[in-house]
C-alpha cells in the first residue's frame, strides 16, 4: 500500500476513527524513532535527545489541523526529491513539499522558497525544547536560511533533503540538522 494510499484511506474514516488512527501512527512512529532496549544508538543510527520529552501540541484551536498536516507529512515519506517540484507524482523539493503539506491539508498557501517561509508572519520558536507538531523548522547554512521542513514530534521533522534522494524522516538535534538548526514557526497559532 503507498503512503498517498494511506492518508486516502485514513482521510475516509469517521472524525473518532480517524482520531484513533491518527494516535496510533504517532504512536508508532514514536516507538520507531529509538529502541528503548539500547543504553546507545548502533553505529550509524541516532536517536534524538526530544524523543522522551511529552509531545507539544499548538494551541488547542488548532489541533486538528495540526493532526491533518502531521497525516500529510507522514504519509509522503519516500516521496522523490526534484529540484523545483511541489506535488507526489511530480516529487518534491524542501518549500514544496512544506507548502503542498499545508495547503493541502490544512488550506494554507505558504511563500514558494525556504527563505520566504522564514520571513512570513509566524511566532518564532528559538528553542528546540518548544516546538511543537506541525511548526515549520528552518535551517541556515552561512547565516542564510536554506531548508525547511516540518516537525512532526518526539524530536523528529519530515523533509525533502537532498537531491537523488525521497522524502523522510530525520531527527532535529542529530548531529548535522542539530548545528544547522535556525528556528522553528508556528504557523497554526
Amino acid at each position: 500500500m503507498s503512503p498517498q494510499s494511506v492518508v486516502r484511506f485514513a482521510q475516509s474514516l469517521p472524525r473518532l476513527a480517524y482520531a484513533a488512527w491518527l494516535l496510533a501512527a504517532i504512536a508508532l512512529l514514536s516507538a520507531c524513532a529509538g529502541s528503548p532496549h539500547r543504553r546507545q544508538p548502533a553505529a550509524g543510527t541516532s536517536h534524538s535527545a526530544l524523543a522522551d520529552l511529552p509531545p507539544r501540541a499548538p494551541s488547542a484551536a488548532s489541533a486538528g489541523e495540526a493532526n491533518d498536516i502531521l497525516f500529510r507529512a507522514i504519509g509522503l515519506v519516500g516521496t522523490p526529491y526534484r529540484w523545483g517540484g511541489n506535488t507526489p507524482s511530480g516529487g518534491f523539493d524542501c518549500s514544496g513539499l512544506v507548502d503542498y503539506i499545508y495547503r493541502t491539508a490544512a488550506g494554507i498557501r505558504l511563500p514558494r522558497t525556504s527563505s520566504d517561509m522564514a520571513t512570513m508572519d509566524g511566532r518564532k520558536v528559538r528553542q528546540m525544547t518548544q516546538l511543537a507538531s506541525g511548526d515549520l523548522v528552518f535551517f541556515a547554512i552561512g547565516g542564510a536560511i536554506s531548508h525547511v521542513g516540518v516537525y512532526v514530534g518526539k524530536g523528529r521533522f519530515v523533509h525533502a533533503p537532498n537531491s537523488g534522494g525521497t522524502v523522510r524522516l530525520d531527527d532535529i538535534d542529530g548531529p548535522y540538522w542539530g548545528s544547522h538548526f535556525a528556528y522553528g514557526k508556528r504557523v497554526l497559532d
